[in-house]
């Protein structure tokens, strides 16, 4: 080695202790946006998309490995379909801070309660839910209990990590319209967290689908697999454009009720090709 190797270090030697200290920040980020899990005592950054977006998929591991194992361990002591389900479903809701029902929700208020584009945006903004807002909290619960529940009469496993698919498949899929649409105002927690590159989604998004892969594909044949993910591609293109349309870009919630929405229909398919 040279002097000058000895003096300023091999980059990989000297970048790998600072690319883990990254990697750890990154992944506290992620699950402070996407959860309510203690992340100890770390100095709490601004959210920063590009970052999120990149560990992601292993944010979403930690994130519902919980609620998959209620699931699991509630098939597997003989519980009820459905009561596992919601149980599952309701620890899901506390990990998350049930944030994809409630942004949802607001979607749904915001989305179809306004007549222009600013009155939209105001109701989004409205923390309080309408008749919109409560029947598509009724709808998502309802249709996500009812899959885990079907899926969990193939087994608590199958059940466990294909749910676990398709929320880490959903939770990175949400973020499309973070990277396709701007932000639809400059105040709030989408706008605080930047645009998202094509490159940090693109990065993340492979990582969730070779994860997703990995824990469904024993139980979903691979082309149910394929056509799961098609199916995801053309709801979040839907909803982008949707979204541009009625309100010029993206918000928090919006983000949030395409993660929702993806969710579902991952399930109903992974739960048709298991079926099939």
């Amino acid at each position: 080695m040279s002097d000058a190797d000895n003096r300023n270090g091999t980059p990989g030697e000297d970048d790998a202790p600072s690319r883990a200290v990254d990697l750890v920040s990154d992944l506290v980020m992620a699950l402070r946006f996407f959860s309510r899990l203690p992340t100890g005592a770390r100095p709490h950054a601004v959210p920063n998309l590009d970052r999120i977006a990149r560990v992601l998929p292993l944010a979403s591991l930690l994130i519902g490995i919980g609620p998959a194992c209620v699931l699991l361990l509630s098939v597997a002591g003989g519980i009820p379909l459905l009561f596992a389900a919601i149980a599952a479903a309701a620890c899901s809701a506390i990990v998350t801070g049930a944030m994809s029902e409630d942004a949802a929700a607001d979607a749904a208020d915001g989305l179809f309660g306004g007549h222009t584009a600013e009155r939209r945006l105001e109701i989004l903004k409205d923390s309080r839910h309408g008749t919109y807002g409560v029947l598509t909290i009724v709808f998502v619960v309802g249709l996500k209990v009812a899959a885990l529940s079907a899926l969990s009469a193939y087994g608590g496993l199958a059940a466990a990590l294909v749910w676990l698919a398709a929320a880490l498949l959903a939770r990175t899929g949400g973020l499309y319209i973070a990277m396709a649409l701007p932000p639809a105002r400059a105040s709030g927690a989408s706008a605080a967290a930047g645009r998202l590159s094509r490159n940090a989604f693109g990065f993340g998004l492979v990582f969730a689908l070779g994860i997703a892969a990995v824990l469904a594909v024993p139980f979903v044949p691979p082309l149910g697999f394929v056509v799961a993910v098609v199916i995801a591609a053309l709801i979040a293109l839907g909803w982008t454009r949707l979204c541009d349309r009625l309100v010029g870009g993206q918000t928090g919630d919006l983000i949030g009720a395409l993660q929702a929405l993806l969710e579902i229909a991952l399930l109903a398919t992974f739960m048709r090709m298991i079926a099939g």
